[in-house]
């Protein structure tokens, strides 16, 4: 039985499982996953991490749940602190026999094409790419040299949200700017969410009962991107050279006008790095309704906020303009798939992204989208020509599973 300890950072957030590995799994309600049948040991997850008060739960089946609540000033306080609830409450991580310690690292550059064993120089290099994701790559550093100094002897992985989109054709991939950008620095289309995608794509394909079909995936959390996927290739994704690129999310802005930097320098004296960093912290839901939080808009929207009713306006506007392009790019789409945090859980959102094109052959049944619980199940027409589906992503398990083909490799 192999034990994988899967650290996943996001911007403000640091999720965590340890998985046992064996066996062979079954898929919830739709066909039976390949790969090992999985168990959860422990899980849990450390919210609102560097403001005034947050938040850790940590969850071992068959036993209470443990919650803390105080500042985590960043990543590695609060790895520090997950640690801590692993000590009190168990499983004791020293005694687990851990075969490796998986990382979830958003920018790979042109680096990194799949999981890769880290040394001293896959750490610098995840560093240097640092300014290409501002707000995920500095927290995977913290949390690998955290985990380092935890676990020195234990093999540490990590897994790149880029590598699912490296092969993306050179059409798609290629911005039309000079080539000494292109080539001297690395100036293209990257794409993101692909540890998600990965898993998404081949629950998709066991659903279908094919390995050729095309798919839009719709990965709606507080970050969002839309892909077009063919025969399970990345072919067209919205997130480009940076995670701000696309949809609008939850503090980012998504597509706006090239110019917009040099304009506000002109007009409001303000510098690159400020309107980046007001691009990526302060815009999007949380500029346009005042919260990032899709359930505070969503009871912002119904109390008649103007605010609110416009954000959500626009972030479904912006769906559904990426979802008529990447029918283009595929030519037929033989499923669209929404997964992720907001796109497993908001049947509004789902409906207003699908709402207006029927004459794509898609949509959504009410009832279906609308029915309570969760899994993964269809949500369009009996007998629609394309399929609708919910899919819950698993990040950790496709992480846990890449970390132990990689060192089993090696």
């Amino acid at each position: 039985m192999d034990r994988v300890l899967v650290l996943n950072s996001g911007s403000s957030s640091l999720k965590y499982r340890l998985l046992e590995m064996g066996g062979a799994a079954k898929g919830v309600g739709l066909p039976a996953a390949s790969g090992p049948r999985v168990s959860s040991a422990a899980s849990g997850v450390v919210d609102r991490i560097g403001e005034r008060r947050g938040v850790l739960s940590h969850r071992v089946p068959g036993a209470g749940r443990y919650q803390r609540c105080q500042r985590y000033a960043d990543h590695e306080a609060a790895l520090r602190a997950v640690l801590d609830a692993f000590g009190d409450t168990g499983p004791d991580l020293a005694q687990a026999g851990l075969s490796a310690i998986g990382h979830r690292v958003v920018h790979g550059g042109e680096h990194f094409d799949g999981p890769t064993p880290v040394d001293d120089g896959v750490l610098a290099a995840i560093e240097e790419l640092a300014p290409l994701a501002p707000l995920h790559n500095p927290a995977n550093v913290q949390g690998i040299r955290t985990a380092i100094a935890a676990f020195p002897d234990v093999p540490q992985v990590a897994v790149f949200d880029t590598a699912f989109h490296v092969g993306l054709p050179p059409a798609a991939a290629t911005y039309a700017v000079p080539e000494a950008w292109r080539s001297r620095h690395g100036v293209r289309r990257y794409g993101f969410h692909g540890i998600s995608h990965a898993y998404v794509v081949r629950r998709t394909a066991s659903w279908l009962g094919r390995d050729d079909a095309a798919v839009i995936v719709l990965h709606l959390g507080n970050g969002a991107t839309a892909t077009a996927v063919s025969a399970g290739r990345s072919v067209d994704t919205s997130m480009g050279l940076t995670p701000l690129e696309g949809l609008v999310m939850g503090t980012r802005s998504g597509d706006v006008d090239p110019s917009l930097t040099a304009y506000l320098g002109r007009a409001a004296g303000l510098s690159a790095e400020e309107v980046e960093a007001a691009l990526n912290r302060d815009s999007g839901m949380k500029a346009l309704a005042g919260a990032n939080d899709m359930r505070e808009v969503r009871r912002s929207a119904d109390r008649g906020d103007p605010r609110a009713l416009l954000a959500v306006e626009v972030y479904q506007h912006r769906l559904r303009k990426y979802i008529g392009a990447y029918t283009a790019v595929l030519g037929r789409v033989d499923a669209v798939v929404f997964t992720a945090g907001v796109g497993e859980n908001d049947a509004r959102t789902r409906a207003g992204a699908l709402a207006g094109l029927e004459v794509l052959g898609l949509g959504v049944d009410p009832g279906r989208n609308e029915a309570p619980g969760g899994g993964e199940r269809v949500i369009s027409h009996e007998g629609a020509a394309t399929p609708v589906l919910v899919l819950p992503t698993d990040e950790e398990l496709e992480i846990a599973e890449q970390s132990l083909t990689v060192i089993e490799r090696s």
